[in-house]
């Protein structure tokens, strides 16, 4: 009967590496063990990603589904650990799925002041390129919405975001009742509420900008602007 040959190849018994060959060789078994094991790594992912409106159980399996391509592409002997094959490869599985969910009528960000928010081209022929902009895209107006309403108000005029003209300083402070000079130091506030890491961790992610020292100039500029503050204003400003 060869009991033995059966009880060796069985998946609980196997090593790591044979679990995954004989996953990429088609054993359900194997795969659903490796499935099983890894999905506490979906959960983390999913966790840290931006959902928009795409339900948390959707995420999930869509991140399962990354993880299903991940055990099947991947090979043991290159030395790599199996999580750091497999994040790039659930991530992207997660925000092609948010992306496909989101629903967008308004333009990306435009002008040298907010160049570092950027989203990058509406247009794309490339897939990946494509959902990975509207990932971005999706990111920033959550980022945006967040901002406190004066501030948002102004960042809206002043770069077109609702699809009329953009607006100087001088047209917002007539429509707000204030200074030029003040709309523009309130638009300075509000590019340091936007790009401090605090707020700005998921599209910094997802822009590459989110290296040590990217954090430490991010936190450097938002110092900077409370000390310019409180010497024009005072501490109870």
């Amino acid at each position: 009967m060869h009991v033995s040959r059966l009880s060796a190849e069985a998946p609980g018994s196997a090593a790591p590496a044979d679990l995954f060959r004989q996953a990429r060789a088609g054993c359900r078994d194997s795969l659903n063990q490796l499935m099983a094991e890894h999905d506490s790594l979906v959960q983390v992912i999913v966790r840290r990603q931006f959902l928009g409106n795409l339900p948390f159980a959707e995420a999930l399996q869509a991140g399962r589904i990354g993880l299903w391509h991940a055990i099947l592409g991947y090979d043991p002997e290159r030395g790599l650990a199996f999580s750091t094959y497999a994040w790039p490869s659930i991530t992207h599985q997660v925000w092609r799925t948010v992306a496909a969910a989101q629903r967008f009528d308004r333009p990306p960000p435009t002008g040298q002041a907010t160049a570092s928010l950027t989203v990058g081209p509406q247009t794309n022929p490339d897939p990946f390129a494509a959902w990975e902009t509207a990932a971005r895209r999706a990111a920033f107006y959550h980022l945006l919405a967040r901002l406190p309403a004066r501030l948002r108000t102004i960042i809206v005029a002043h770069y077109g975001l609702s699809g009329d003209p953009p607006a100087s300083f001088r047209q917002i402070g007539l429509s707000l009742g204030l200074s030029g000079e003040r709309v523009r130091q309130l638009h300075t506030q509000a590019l340091v509420w936007l790009r401090h890491p605090a707020h700005s961790q998921q599209l910094r992610s997802l822009l590459g900008r989110h290296s040590l020292a990217d954090y430490q100039a991010a936190f450097a500029q938002a110092q900077a602007f409370r000390r310019q503050r409180r010497r024009q204003y005072g501490r109870s400003s």
